[in-house]
Protein backbone atom coordinates (compact mmCIF):
# COMPACT_ATOMS: atom_id res chain seq x y z
CA UNK A 1 0.00 0.00 0.00
CA UNK A 2 1.23 3.57 -0.61
CA UNK A 3 2.68 5.14 2.48
CA UNK A 4 1.24 8.27 4.04
CA UNK A 5 2.47 11.67 2.94
CA UNK A 6 4.66 12.17 5.98
CA UNK A 7 6.75 15.28 6.47
CA UNK A 8 10.42 14.95 5.58
CA UNK A 9 12.56 16.64 8.20
CA UNK A 10 15.88 16.37 6.40
CA UNK A 11 16.88 18.08 3.18
CA UNK A 12 17.48 14.91 1.15
CA UNK A 13 16.11 14.99 -2.40
CA UNK A 14 12.77 13.22 -2.73
CA UNK A 15 12.69 10.46 -5.36
CA UNK A 16 9.23 9.25 -6.40
CA UNK A 17 9.09 5.58 -7.48
CA UNK A 18 6.05 4.68 -9.60
CA UNK A 19 5.94 0.91 -10.14
CA UNK A 20 3.20 -1.69 -9.70
CA UNK A 21 5.64 -4.24 -8.23
CA UNK A 22 5.95 -4.20 -4.42
CA UNK A 23 9.15 -6.23 -4.81
CA UNK A 24 10.79 -3.41 -6.82
CA UNK A 25 9.83 -0.89 -4.10
CA UNK A 26 11.31 -3.09 -1.35
CA UNK A 27 14.42 -3.81 -3.41
CA UNK A 28 15.23 -0.20 -4.29
CA UNK A 29 14.51 1.14 -0.81
CA UNK A 30 16.85 -1.51 0.65
CA UNK A 31 19.64 -1.16 -1.95
CA UNK A 32 19.54 2.64 -2.17
CA UNK A 33 19.45 3.13 1.60
CA UNK A 34 23.04 4.42 1.59
CA UNK A 35 22.20 7.17 -0.91
CA UNK A 36 21.25 10.62 0.41
CA UNK A 37 17.71 10.39 -0.99
CA UNK A 38 14.21 9.83 0.36
CA UNK A 39 12.15 7.39 -1.74
CA UNK A 40 8.36 7.74 -1.75
CA UNK A 41 6.17 5.09 -3.39
CA UNK A 42 3.14 4.97 -5.66
CA UNK A 43 1.90 1.82 -7.43
CA UNK A 44 -0.01 3.13 -10.45
CA UNK A 45 0.25 5.95 -12.97
CA UNK A 46 -2.65 8.12 -11.78
CA UNK A 47 -1.58 8.03 -8.12
CA UNK A 48 1.98 8.71 -9.23
CA UNK A 49 0.95 11.83 -11.15
CA UNK A 50 -1.09 13.12 -8.20
CA UNK A 51 1.84 12.48 -5.85
CA UNK A 52 4.27 14.22 -8.19
CA UNK A 53 2.05 17.31 -8.31
CA UNK A 54 1.62 17.42 -4.51
CA UNK A 55 5.17 16.49 -3.42
CA UNK A 56 7.22 18.01 -6.27
CA UNK A 57 9.97 15.34 -6.13
CA UNK A 58 13.49 16.00 -7.39
CA UNK A 59 13.39 12.84 -9.55
CA UNK A 60 10.83 10.27 -10.72
CA UNK A 61 11.59 6.60 -11.37
CA UNK A 62 8.81 5.34 -13.64
CA UNK A 63 7.99 1.77 -14.65
CA UNK A 64 6.76 1.33 -18.22
CA UNK A 65 4.74 -1.87 -17.87
CA UNK A 66 1.86 -1.07 -15.51
CA UNK A 67 -1.79 -2.16 -15.81
CA UNK A 68 -4.33 0.49 -16.74
CA UNK A 69 -2.29 3.63 -17.25
CA UNK A 70 1.11 2.55 -18.59
CA UNK A 71 4.40 4.38 -18.19
CA UNK A 72 4.24 6.15 -21.55
CA UNK A 73 0.82 7.64 -20.80
CA UNK A 74 1.98 8.61 -17.30
CA UNK A 75 5.12 10.24 -18.70
CA UNK A 76 3.08 12.14 -21.29
CA UNK A 77 0.81 13.62 -18.60
CA UNK A 78 3.76 14.49 -16.36
CA UNK A 79 5.38 16.43 -19.20
CA UNK A 80 2.12 18.19 -20.15
CA UNK A 81 1.54 19.48 -16.61
CA UNK A 82 3.44 22.77 -15.93
CA UNK A 83 3.94 21.68 -12.30
CA UNK A 84 5.90 18.52 -13.21
CA UNK A 85 7.14 19.34 -16.71
CA UNK A 86 10.72 19.98 -15.60
CA UNK A 87 10.98 17.07 -13.14
CA UNK A 88 13.49 14.55 -14.53
CA UNK A 89 12.10 11.07 -15.17
CA UNK A 90 14.14 7.86 -15.42
CA UNK A 91 12.26 5.04 -17.15
CA UNK A 92 12.49 1.53 -15.70
CA UNK A 93 11.54 -1.24 -18.11
CA UNK A 94 11.66 -4.98 -18.44
CA UNK A 95 11.67 -4.49 -22.22
CA UNK A 96 15.00 -3.17 -23.52
CA UNK A 97 13.83 -2.38 -27.05
CA UNK A 98 15.09 0.46 -29.23
CA UNK A 99 11.54 1.61 -29.97
CA UNK A 100 10.69 1.86 -26.27
CA UNK A 101 13.84 3.92 -25.66
CA UNK A 102 13.12 6.24 -28.58
CA UNK A 103 9.51 6.77 -27.44
CA UNK A 104 10.59 7.41 -23.84
CA UNK A 105 13.21 9.99 -24.85
CA UNK A 106 10.83 11.65 -27.32
CA UNK A 107 8.29 12.05 -24.51
CA UNK A 108 10.89 13.73 -22.29
CA UNK A 109 12.58 11.02 -20.19
CA UNK A 110 16.18 11.80 -19.16
CA UNK A 111 17.31 8.17 -18.91
CA UNK A 112 16.24 4.58 -19.56
CA UNK A 113 17.29 1.71 -17.28
CA UNK A 114 16.39 -1.89 -18.19
CA UNK A 115 15.32 -4.48 -15.62
CA UNK A 116 16.79 -6.45 -13.94
CA UNK A 117 18.82 -3.57 -12.49
CA UNK A 118 22.55 -3.35 -12.28
CA UNK A 119 22.29 -1.48 -8.99
CA UNK A 120 25.72 0.18 -9.12
CA UNK A 121 24.82 1.62 -12.52
CA UNK A 122 21.35 2.69 -11.32
CA UNK A 123 22.90 4.52 -8.35
CA UNK A 124 25.21 6.39 -10.70
CA UNK A 125 22.35 7.31 -13.04
CA UNK A 126 20.22 8.56 -10.14
CA UNK A 127 23.12 10.68 -8.82
CA UNK A 128 23.74 12.10 -12.28
CA UNK A 129 20.06 12.97 -12.84
CA UNK A 130 19.76 14.59 -9.40
CA UNK A 131 22.91 16.64 -10.03
CA UNK A 132 21.56 17.90 -13.36
CA UNK A 133 18.16 18.56 -11.79
CA UNK A 134 19.76 20.63 -9.01
CA UNK A 135 21.85 22.70 -11.42
CA UNK A 136 18.88 23.35 -13.71
CA UNK A 137 16.70 24.40 -10.76
CA UNK A 138 19.42 26.80 -9.62
CA UNK A 139 19.64 28.31 -13.10
CA UNK A 140 15.86 28.53 -13.34
CA UNK A 141 15.64 30.19 -9.94
CA UNK A 142 18.31 32.75 -10.82
CA UNK A 143 16.45 33.55 -14.03
CA UNK A 144 13.32 34.30 -11.95
CA UNK A 145 14.97 36.64 -9.42
CA UNK A 146 15.37 40.38 -9.87
CA UNK A 147 19.03 41.20 -9.23
CA UNK A 148 18.54 44.47 -7.33
CA UNK A 149 15.55 43.75 -5.12
CA UNK A 150 16.04 40.01 -4.55
CA UNK A 151 12.31 39.55 -5.25
CA UNK A 152 10.82 37.57 -8.12
CA UNK A 153 10.88 39.34 -11.49
CA UNK A 154 8.10 40.30 -13.92
CA UNK A 155 8.41 37.07 -15.92
CA UNK A 156 7.87 35.00 -12.78
CA UNK A 157 4.93 37.21 -11.81
CA UNK A 158 3.24 36.62 -15.17
CA UNK A 159 3.50 32.82 -14.78
CA UNK A 160 2.46 32.70 -11.13
CA UNK A 161 -0.42 35.11 -11.57
CA UNK A 162 -1.91 32.83 -14.21
CA UNK A 163 -1.41 29.76 -11.97
CA UNK A 164 -2.91 31.42 -8.87
CA UNK A 165 -5.85 32.77 -10.88
CA UNK A 166 -6.61 29.25 -12.17
CA UNK A 167 -6.26 27.79 -8.67
CA UNK A 168 -8.61 30.47 -7.33
CA UNK A 169 -11.11 29.55 -10.04
CA UNK A 170 -10.86 25.79 -9.36
CA UNK A 171 -11.19 26.11 -5.60
CA UNK A 172 -13.52 29.15 -5.52
CA UNK A 173 -11.15 30.62 -2.94
CA UNK A 174 -10.03 34.12 -2.02
CA UNK A 175 -7.23 35.89 -3.87
CA UNK A 176 -5.89 39.44 -3.79
CA UNK A 177 -3.44 41.34 -5.96
CA UNK A 178 -1.63 44.42 -4.64
CA UNK A 179 0.36 46.84 -6.78
CA UNK A 180 2.79 49.13 -4.90
CA UNK A 181 4.56 52.15 -6.36
CA UNK A 182 7.19 54.43 -4.79
CA UNK A 183 5.99 58.03 -4.74
CA UNK A 184 8.09 60.65 -6.58
CA UNK A 185 10.81 58.08 -7.26
CA UNK A 186 12.34 60.03 -10.15
CA UNK A 187 13.04 62.99 -7.87
CA UNK A 188 14.96 60.70 -5.49
CA UNK A 189 17.27 59.63 -8.34
CA UNK A 190 17.55 63.21 -9.64
CA UNK A 191 18.25 64.77 -6.23
CA UNK A 192 20.33 62.16 -4.43
CA UNK A 193 21.64 59.97 -7.29
CA UNK A 194 20.85 56.49 -8.56
CA UNK A 195 22.62 54.71 -5.66
CA UNK A 196 20.10 56.36 -3.33
CA UNK A 197 17.27 55.18 -5.57
CA UNK A 198 18.70 51.67 -5.57
CA UNK A 199 18.89 51.75 -1.77
CA UNK A 200 15.19 52.67 -1.59
CA UNK A 201 14.24 49.76 -3.87
CA UNK A 202 16.35 47.37 -1.79
CA UNK A 203 14.98 48.75 1.48
CA UNK A 204 11.35 48.48 0.35
CA UNK A 205 12.01 44.93 -0.87
CA UNK A 206 13.40 43.94 2.54
CA UNK A 207 10.37 45.43 4.30
CA UNK A 208 8.00 43.58 1.97
CA UNK A 209 9.81 40.29 2.63
CA UNK A 210 9.58 40.90 6.39
CA UNK A 211 5.78 41.22 6.22
CA UNK A 212 4.55 38.68 3.65
CA UNK A 213 3.78 35.04 4.38
CA UNK A 214 5.62 32.09 2.83
CA UNK A 215 2.70 31.45 0.48
CA UNK A 216 2.63 35.06 -0.79
CA UNK A 217 4.45 35.93 -4.01
CA UNK A 218 6.35 39.24 -3.90
CA UNK A 219 7.67 40.56 -7.22
CA UNK A 220 9.40 43.61 -8.62
CA UNK A 221 6.94 44.43 -11.36
CA UNK A 222 9.16 46.98 -13.07
CA UNK A 223 11.15 50.10 -12.16
CA UNK A 224 9.78 51.41 -8.86
CA UNK A 225 6.63 49.25 -9.01
CA UNK A 226 6.06 46.05 -7.05
CA UNK A 227 3.30 43.43 -7.03
CA UNK A 228 2.08 41.06 -4.33
CA UNK A 229 0.03 37.96 -5.17
CA UNK A 230 -1.80 37.01 -1.97
CA UNK A 231 -3.50 33.57 -2.14
CA UNK A 232 -6.53 32.83 0.08
CA UNK A 233 -6.68 36.50 1.04
CA UNK A 234 -9.72 38.80 1.14
CA UNK A 235 -9.00 42.37 -0.06
CA UNK A 236 -9.65 43.69 3.47
CA UNK A 237 -6.92 41.37 4.80
CA UNK A 238 -4.65 42.44 1.95
CA UNK A 239 -5.23 46.06 2.89
CA UNK A 240 -4.18 45.44 6.50
CA UNK A 241 -0.95 43.82 5.29
CA UNK A 242 -0.22 46.61 2.81
CA UNK A 243 -0.94 49.29 5.40
CA UNK A 244 1.72 47.76 7.65
CA UNK A 245 4.21 47.90 4.78
CA UNK A 246 3.18 51.46 3.84
CA UNK A 247 3.48 52.69 7.45
CA UNK A 248 6.91 51.13 7.96
CA UNK A 249 8.21 52.71 4.73
CA UNK A 250 6.86 56.11 5.80
CA UNK A 251 8.61 55.83 9.17
CA UNK A 252 11.95 54.61 7.80
CA UNK A 253 14.95 56.95 8.04
CA UNK A 254 17.22 56.60 5.00
CA UNK A 255 21.00 56.95 5.46
CA UNK A 256 21.58 58.82 2.19
CA UNK A 257 18.78 61.34 2.78
CA UNK A 258 17.64 61.26 6.44
CA UNK A 259 15.46 64.35 6.02
CA UNK A 260 13.66 63.05 2.95
CA UNK A 261 10.84 60.63 3.72
CA UNK A 262 9.86 57.91 1.28
CA UNK A 263 6.23 56.95 0.79
CA UNK A 264 4.39 54.44 -1.38
CA UNK A 265 0.92 54.28 -2.92
CA UNK A 266 -0.92 50.95 -3.20
CA UNK A 267 -3.82 49.59 -5.21
CA UNK A 268 -5.53 46.29 -4.36
CA UNK A 269 -8.14 44.19 -6.13
CA UNK A 270 -9.39 40.91 -4.71
CA UNK A 271 -12.17 38.37 -4.37
CA UNK A 272 -13.51 36.07 -1.65
CA UNK A 273 -14.87 33.04 -3.49
CA UNK A 274 -13.44 32.80 -6.99
CA UNK A 275 -12.75 35.28 -9.78
CA UNK A 276 -15.48 37.33 -11.43
CA UNK A 277 -13.24 38.96 -14.09
CA UNK A 278 -10.42 37.88 -16.41
CA UNK A 279 -6.84 37.93 -15.05
CA UNK A 280 -5.71 40.89 -17.18
CA UNK A 281 -8.79 42.91 -16.09
CA UNK A 282 -7.92 42.06 -12.49
CA UNK A 283 -4.47 43.61 -12.93
CA UNK A 284 -6.07 46.65 -14.58
CA UNK A 285 -8.38 47.05 -11.59
CA UNK A 286 -5.49 46.94 -9.11
CA UNK A 287 -3.65 49.49 -11.29
CA UNK A 288 -6.73 51.72 -11.38
CA UNK A 289 -6.87 51.67 -7.58
CA UNK A 290 -3.16 52.54 -7.48
CA UNK A 291 -3.79 55.59 -9.69
CA UNK A 292 -6.70 56.59 -7.46
CA UNK A 293 -4.32 56.49 -4.52
CA UNK A 294 -1.78 58.59 -6.44
CA UNK A 295 -4.36 61.12 -7.62
CA UNK A 296 -5.91 61.55 -4.18
CA UNK A 297 -2.70 62.59 -2.45
CA UNK A 298 -0.38 59.55 -2.52
CA UNK A 299 0.87 57.60 0.52
CA UNK A 300 -2.36 55.62 0.84
CA UNK A 301 -3.93 52.26 0.01
CA UNK A 302 -7.12 51.83 -2.01
CA UNK A 303 -8.73 48.42 -2.47
CA UNK A 304 -11.84 46.96 -4.05
CA UNK A 305 -13.52 43.66 -4.79
CA UNK A 306 -13.12 42.38 -8.34
CA UNK A 307 -16.90 42.60 -8.74
CA UNK A 308 -16.53 46.37 -8.49
CA UNK A 309 -17.71 46.75 -4.88
CA UNK A 310 -15.64 49.11 -2.74
CA UNK A 311 -13.91 47.59 0.25
CA UNK A 312 -15.76 48.86 3.37
CA UNK A 313 -12.41 49.78 4.93
CA UNK A 314 -11.87 52.32 2.16
CA UNK A 315 -15.10 54.16 2.97
CA UNK A 316 -13.65 55.05 6.33
CA UNK A 317 -10.61 56.53 4.60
Amino acid sequence: MPESHEAHHDHSPVVLLIDDSEFVHRLLKARLKSESIHIVSEFDGRSGINRAVSDLPSLILLDLDMPGMDGFETLRELKEDPTTRNTPVIILSGQDTTQDKVTAFDLGAVDFVPKPFELTELRARIRSSLRISYLLSMLEQKAQIDGLSGLYNRSYFDNRWEEEYERCMRQASGLSLAVLDIDHFKSINDTFGHPAGDAVITGLSNIIQDHVRKCDIACRYGGEEFALILPDTHPSQAKLLCERIRTEIENTVWNRHPDRKITISIGIAGCTDGPTIQPNKWIEQADANLYKAKNSGRNKTISSMTDGLVNPLDKAG
